[in-house]
């Protein structure tokens, strides 16, 4: 063999090698990339996030620290209302949902109980406890925040105002609905279908967007539980005062949102 042939053999098996290392090198990328999306989508919260996937429910996490609001709320009633108390509602909802795969979990909770029609009558009260008990305290949850205003803003101030001739008069029929709601419930001011405000109350863990389920249909501005699990540790027997606290913590910001949204 010539040397031009040798130098031309040795040449073609550089170029080869290297071809065939760019081959692996580009088929190692193409398993990292998939890898790291196989990786996200396994370490992808399961959550009512995924869109049109039978997918669980999960716990929100909180905006602020457990003793944000006190102390009109304090630390450990706080902790155990959203770590326990709303985490069984998630639990107990996503187990009752496993008994019915075909049951599709919406984004927004919300849609899952607003007609319980379409549930399954086999887990229909479960879904009516559980599920209105995740979407209340997750609605609940971000109505509350720490050094907010103390009184509505925005276009709510002027249906407040319109309705109700002011907070005041808002306060007075907001804390009979609280107050007078015989065992556990919420009250709530809703914007009514007609785009009208009204103050209303719900047994147990039922909602406002529950139709044919709710006295007063709508949807919610402002929502308070009082379950005796959000108040008692610091107020024992005296839901009135937790509900008069409950407008020194309330983020009027975020009731602005929610009534802007109720609009729509």
């Amino acid at each position: 063999m010539s040397s031009t042939e040798d130098f031309t053999n040795r040449r073609q098996f550089i170029r080869n090698l290297t071809l065939a290392g760019a081959v692996l090198g580009f088929s190692g990328m193409l398993s990292g990339i998939a890898g790291e999306v196989a990786g996200s989508r396994a370490s992808a919260p399961d959550n009512h996030e995924n869109k049109g996937k039978n997918m669980a429910y999960t716990l929100p996490p909180l905006a602020y620290a457990y003793n944000a609001v006190e102390p009109y709320i304090d630390a450990q009633t706080m902790e155990i209302h959203h770590s326990k108390h709303h985490n069984a509602y998630v639990t107990n909802l996503n187990a009752a949902l496993a008994k019915e795969p075909t049951v599709k979990t919406p984004e927004c909770v919300c849609e899952l109980i607003s007609d319980l029609s379409k549930v399954p009558e086999s887990i229909r009260v479960a879904v009516r406890n559980n599920g209105g008990g995740h979407f209340n305290h997750s609605f609940f949850w971000k109505l509350i925040a720490p050094g907010q205003a103390h009184e509505p803003v925005g276009a709510l101030a002027g249906a407040v105002q319109k309705t109700f001739g002011g907070l005041d008069g808002l306060k007075e029929k907001f804390n009979a609905a609280a107050t007078s709601r015989f065992g556990s419930g919420w009250a709530w001011l809703i914007v009514k279908p007609d785009g009208t405000l009204a103050v209303t109350s719900t047994p147990n863990q039922d909602s406002p967007v529950m139709a044919g389920v709710a006295e007063v249909a709508g949807k919610p501005v402002l929502g308070l539980d009082v379950w005796e699990h959000a108040y008692y540790l610091k107020y024992q027997n005296r839901r009135p005062d937790y509900v008069a606290s409950f407008w020194n913590a309330l983020n009027w910001a975020r009731a602005e949102e929610n009534y802007q949204k109720a609009l729509k």
